[in-house]
């Protein structure tokens, strides 16, 4: 999928109602937001937020862990468990948008997703909600129905709904009944993505977090917390959380806009502040924040001064062409393969609030690995010809953003997304069967990012060469055999790795049981698994939270093992080398024995022989031995 189409297709993120602005000019294309919004509620009114305000006491939160990287995949997707008994999907995170739909088993016109389609046959508790004042109805006046079309020709369009919804065990919130979209067609990029579907997190009364919040059942914060460069996955919390020491804020201003924008003034690279006019980050919709958007996009001439003061600080690089000629990317070689090494090449980038706080940006904040050639690396950052700022999901990887809408400010705090998740999780499997008791919400302090992730609890465990395990999977037809490298894309999936990294050591079979050993490898550019990534899918493997799609019948994780892969010292690293050196050497030496030899034989061959008429040398007669007289 090329940048053009994810970004379009990932501004659901950036969906709009017609009730709030024209997004176009005669003479200007459309920034890349959906043109129409059926059905989103009125604006919110200011006693909607005065009475969210009158919520003082704590109350439980859903945590959720976020799969999926950024730039590999276009977007993060958590799990959500709908209907009674619960049917599992995969769906987008998006802040931009405000409606949560899946395709449902009626659709006709609905692409091939990671879960089977939501069956409402089988739930015990739907219930498609029926025609009202409150919402836009079908041709017969029956239903509510939904549809949202966006810039690039897809749509999603279906019937509003209501059934419970369910967060996982590691949620302190119990399921919860919530309005969604069941799906009956989809069209575009939403037609081909793998994802199942959108869950909203903007701001609207068809949002999962304004549904909770009128329910009483959650604070009106939430937060989102994205993986680093290379490592993906991260935490998502709906609910209040107590902002950790550090954390800076912004200002974000609901009546400016439906988006999720920040008080950007100044930018600031290598601590030098930028000739910028503060309102260049004011124009049309502001600077916004938005979940669904890979990369960042700036007015030109915003987008120019960063670009020159980047590249004014990093002479000893060099300036190359992007990995897609179609695009003019701003790219550099000579930083190494070593992401954790790029802060040494790359500057800091600060981004100053209207409140005089600032947000540091690190290299990964704005950057990503050049695909074609190795140890070089792109700008994330664009020029946008609208005058809107877009922040996409690449600015805050590994941070902490909580959503506080309800003191109408966002705050940011640099973390290990990775790390902040194990701190959130419970061991139990995800896949709730029956409500989870409410808990009072606990106060989380999410540690400093680091470099790797602490292993202490894995003795030994700290260069991993492989993880194997096995697994049995049961098919419904034995006629059936299971497409091995459709299970490896969806086991990459689950671990949140790449597709090549995951192998096919072994099967075996047995009329429908199959038995199959796979192993999880380095990276091509790497000798061992990283340590937070090796974690990651250690703890999955030992919770037992490996799922696989209902598509190739049941299955069960039978084992796992993690292989160390100890750092070789010199001798080891280049012992086949010199023993083969040696060798050589010997037979070389062999050889010019042998040769020199051969040569010494041929003299000595060449001087017995003397030519016929040769003159012989005269020789001295040697005098008899004399003998006495007798």
């Amino acid at each position: 999928m090329d940048r053009s189409s994810l970004l379009l297709l990932l501004f659901t993120t950036t969906t709009i109602s017609i009730f709030f602005f024209d997004l176009t000019t005669a003479d200007e294309s459309p920034m890349i937001f959906p043109l129409s919004y059926s059905s989103l509620p009125p604006r919110p009114r200011v006693e909607d937020f005065r009475r969210r305000r009158l919520h003082q006491s704590q109350l439980p939160n859903a945590h959720m862990k976020l799969y999926d990287d950024l730039l590999s995949n276009g977007y993060y997707t958590t799990r959500l468990w709908i209907g009674t008994p619960p049917q599992e999907f995969a769906l987008i995170v998006d802040t931009g948008s405000t409606v949560t739909y899946v395709p449902c088993s009626t659709c006709k016109q609905c692409g091939k997703h990671q879960d089977p389609k939501f069956q409402p046959e089988l739930s015990t508790s739907y219930q498609a909600l029926k025609c009202n004042p409150d919402c836009n109805c079908d041709d017969e006046g029956k239903l509510c129905v939904y549809e949202r079309r966006y810039a690039e020709m897809s749509s999603s369009s279906g019937v509003l709904s209501e059934d419970l919804i369910s967060f996982g065990n590691e949620s302190q919130l119990s399921p919860q009944r919530a309005v969604f979209g069941c799906e009956n067609e989809e069209t575009g990029d939403l037609f081909s993505q793998r994802a199942d579907g959108i869950m909203g997190l903007g701001r609207g009364k068809l949002s999962v977090v304004d549904q909770l919040v009128d329910k009483g059942v959650i604070e009106d914060v939430f937060s989102l917390c994205y993986g680093g460069m290379e490592v993906g996955g991260g935490a998502m919390v709906l609910g209040k959380i107590s902002p950790p020491p550090g954390m800076v804020f912004s200002h974000s201003d609901p009546f400016r806009s439906p988006y999720y924008n920040i008080d950007l003034k100044q930018m600031h690279v290598a601590g030098k502040s930028l000739k910028l006019n503060p309102k260049v980050f004011n124009g049309k919709h502001g600077t916004v924040l938005d979940s669904g958007t890979t990369y960042a996009y700036f007015p030109k001439e915003a987008f120019i001064a960063i670009k020159d003061a980047v590249i004014k600080e990093i002479p000893s690089l060099k300036r190359i062409h992007g990995p897609d000629p179609n695009y003019d990317d701003v790219c550099f070689s000579g930083a190494g393969r070593d992401v954790a090494e790029i802060h040494n090449f790359f500057p800091e980038i600060a981004m100053e609030f209207g409140n005089g706080q600032k947000l540091i940006l690190s290299p990964e904040n704005y950057l990503f690995r050049h695909t074609k050639v190795r140890g070089a690396y792109c700008l994330g950052i664009f020029p946008d010809r609208d005058s809107t700022t877009l922040l996409g999901g690449i600015v805050v990887r590994n941070t902490l953003v909580t959503y506080d809408r309800e003191n109408d400010k966002l705050g940011f705090l640099k973390t290990n997304c990775s790390d902040l998740w194990r701190r959130l999780a419970a061991p139990e499997s995800p896949a709730p069967t029956s409500p989870i008791s409410q808990n009072k919400s606990s106060n989380i302090s999410p540690s400093p990012a680091t470099s790797e992730s602490p292993t202490s609890h894995l003795p030994g465990v700290f260069r991993v060469g492989v993880i194997t395990f096995e697994v049995s999977i049961s098919v419904n037809n034995s006629s059936l055999k299971p497409k091995f490298s459709e299970i490896a894309d969806f086991i990459a999936h689950e671990l949140d790795i790449q597709s090549a990294q995951v192998r096919l050591l072994n099967f075996s079979s047995s009329g429908n049981e199959y038995r199959l050993k796979w192993g999880v490898f380095p990276p091509q550019s790497s000798e061992y698994i990283s340590n937070t990534t090796a974690l990651n899918i250690m703890l999955l493997l030992k919770e037992n939270r490996l799922r696989l799609p209902g598509q190739f019948g049941s299955y069960k994780l039978l084992e796992w093992k993690a292989e160390q892969k100890k750092k070789q010292s010199w001798w080891e690293k280049h012992l086949l080398g010199v023993v083969g050196g040696a060798m050589i050497s010997l037979l070389v030496t062999s050889v010019m024995i042998k040769l020199a030899l051969v040569w010494r034989r041929r003299k000595q061959e060449e001087a017995t022989y003397e030519p016929v008429n040769a003159a012989i040398k005269e020789q001295e007669l040697q005098p008899l031995s004399e003998t006495s007289n007798a």
